[in-house]
């Protein structure tokens, strides 16, 4: 330090803590260390040892190519960490063009004319290399002249993180486009369907009984413009109605089956109002969806009559039980409960009809084909076995609901055992086998009549059979007991076969 107080000037790259000993001329540096470390001055870099150079570079970037100024491959050198690059040591001495894609190669040329014009060598240019035909990768370089005989050093970053990363982002941005479009699509639909329906139909909140939607014949009957009704407590357009007992009344009547609509008054039009709920749920909210129609409009004897058909079918003296085409029960009234000496319904239901026909699927059989051929089957007796072992006589007709989704078959069935009339088979007994039966008496013997008279009755059987099943021959076959070969050779024999073809 000088004697004024002015500290002394240090020679031009003296480290701060070096002094001069003033023993010489020249001036020798003493290094400062701190805990064993070399501060480092502004504008110095450390000298680094050539063999640890190489892992610095490696380790500072996923990739570091040294090229010459031609671009020939002088030395290759790969993160360790970053083992998807595999192993590039046949890329030494090569052109570096030879391992790069087609529009990557003028990029690369550009950077060379760049640093050769002495212009930015940091700037950054992203290249894809290619090798063995179907491996690409991007990489982002920065160009750095590294000596006088013109070598470049090229560090680079691996983008296929983010190539992967900018994919997915696309990907994710189609699906919600498309979703979009979807969205759009059904939103399209609901309106148009809402807008062209000629029946009155209201989305209603279950949570908070709101009015969620509605389209215009649904707010005419409420007596409101729909912008008015849109958001507006469903109940209060309803006179004498708090909102908590009327969607618990609606939410019952949507879970019911076979409820009636709920009549309500309106309070803005004076409307006596039908409204029949649906309940579903959408995103997680339910959601009731009440179609209302003019209850002075509807028909009175439409309910009239639906009223008559459930008193007859729940009150009736006949039987009646409604099948599938398979001929499976779905429901039964309680005079074939009665019949069968079923003491539910639900024992009965979802059994084939045929376990309580004496003579099982055979009986159950002819009545479903003749009613799905024609539309109905009129009077089949026989006999109806009950769930424990009594058998009663019975008459049954057989009608095809075929205007339906799912097609049904109706079986009416009444009880004929106390039926006083001898019933008329379409079989005459009086033929001229009967009368030969009755002269044989006092010219044959017992045994001989006996003979005739089990041909004669073997021959009304056979007719009977094939009459009812309409002569559908396997039928009249299982019906009774024999083969259809056999079958044919009593038809045959009693000439019955060219009676009707098949």
């Amino acid at each position: 330090m000088q004697a004024d107080g002015v500290p002394a000037r240090r020679a031009p790259g003296q480290a701060e803590g070096l002094e001069d000993d003033g023993n010489s001329d020249s001036t020798e540096f003493k290094p400062v260390t701190t805990r064993g470390s070399l501060y480092w001055t502004s504008g110095t870099i450390p000298l680094v040892a050539p063999e640890l150079l190489g892992d610095i570079i490696a380790s500072a970037s996923d990739i570091a190519i040294v090229i010459s100024d031609v671009g020939k491959i002088l030395s290759v050198l790969v993160n360790p960490n970053h083992t998807s690059f595999g192993n590039l040591d046949h890329w030494d001495g090569r052109d570096i063009r030879s391992f790069l894609t087609v529009e990557s190669v003028p990029k690369f040329e550009a950077a060379l004319d760049r640093i050769a014009a002495r212009e930015s060598s940091g700037r950054a240019v992203e290249l894809n290399h290619a090798d063995n035909v179907n491996w690409e990768f991007p990489v982002r370089y920065t160009i750095h002249q590294i000596g006088p005989d013109g070598a470049l050093l090229m560090l680079g970053r691996d983008l296929r993180p983010i190539a992967e990363m900018q994919q997915q982002l696309v990907k994710a941005q189609l699906a919600l486009e498309r979703d979009y479009e979807s969205q759009r699509e059904f939103d399209t639909r609901y309106r148009v369907l809402m807008e062209a329906t000629t029946e009155g139909i209201a989305f209603v909140s279950v949570g908070t009984g709101k009015i969620v939607d509605l389209n215009d014949p649904a707010a005419a009957l409420l007596g409101a413009a729909r912008d008015d009704l849109t958001g507006a407590a469903f109940a209060q357009e309803f006179e004498g109605r708090r909102r908590g007992e009327l969607l618990d009344s609606l939410t019952n009547t949507a879970i019911a089956d076979g409820s009636r609509p709920i009549e309500l008054q309106a309070r803005r039009s004076r409307k006596r109002l039908a409204v029949s709920p649906l309940l579903f749920r959408a995103a997680g909210e339910k959601l009731l969806l009440c179609r209302i129609d003019d209850a002075d409009d509807s028909e009175p004897m439409t309910d009239e009559l639906s009223e008559n058909l459930s008193g007859l079918y729940q009150e009736g003296a006949d039987g009646i039980v409604f099948t599938d085409r398979d001929g499976v029960i779905r429901a039964a009234n309680e005079a074939f409960l009665d019949l069968a000496d079923v003491a539910h319904l639900s024992l009965a239901k979802g059994k084939p009809l045929g376990e309580y026909l004496a003579r099982g699927s055979v009986d159950l059989k002819v009545l479903i084909e003749n009613a799905v051929r024609s539309g109905h089957m009129k009077m089949y007796a026989t006999k109806l076995a009950s769930e424990y072992g009594a058998q009663v006589s019975v008459e049954i007709s057989a009608t095809y609901l075929n205007d339906r989704i799912k097609p049904s078959i109706v079986f009416v069935i009444r009880d004929a055992s106390r039926a006083d009339a001898v019933r008329q088979h379409g079989v005459t007994v009086t033929d001229d086998g009967v009368r030969s039966v009755m002269e044989l008496v006092g010219n044959a013997t017992l045994k001989d009549i006996v003979a005739e008279t089990t041909d004669v009755v073997e021959k009304m059987c056979i007719e009977t059979a094939v009459e009812l099943t309409r002569n559908n021959r396997v039928a009249a076959a299982e019906m009774l007991g024999l083969s259809r070969q056999s079958l044919y050779v009593k038809l045959r024999k009693y000439g019955l076969l060219s009676k009707d073809a098949d």
